[in-house]
């Protein structure tokens, strides 16, 4: 079983950066591929990012790559996301999720955090 909470979300204006943390609790998050998916009002969640287990693979939504990196730090048992460049169309709570496979599926995720909002401003 895995653990996972958000943090770093917040009110930035458009053009802005934040850095998301996942901090993860358990024993086995090395063996875990990690996505960040966002969920806006009205919106469907959607994939945003995935890193696999080694870190040495990462995928992006095309809406986030080149503004967005992912990252993970497997001794600090903690993923990471970088958001730059940021547009009010990434308001979002954004999600980060743990799973067997580095993947865009959703429901291929096994563990879910709480989310973190993320708020941007023209």
């Amino acid at each position: 079983q895995v653990q996972l909470v958000e943090s770093g979300g917040g009110l930035v204006q458009a053009g802005g950066s934040l850095r998301l943390s996942c901090a993860t609790s358990g024993r086995t998050f090395s063996s875990y591929a990690m996505g960040w998916f966002r969920q806006a009002p009205g919106k469907e969640r959607e994939f945003v990012a995935a890193i696999s287990v080694s870190g040495t693979m990462t995928y992006y939504a095309d809406s986030v790559k080149d503004r967005f990196t992912v990252s993970r730090d497997n001794a600090k048992n903690t993923v990471y996301l970088q958001m730059n460049s940021l547009t009010p169309e990434d308001t979002a709570v954004y999600y980060c999720a743990a799973g067997k496979y580095t993947t865009v599926v959703r429901r291929a995720y096994e563990y879910w955090g709480q989310g973190t909002q993320v708020t941007v401003s023209s």
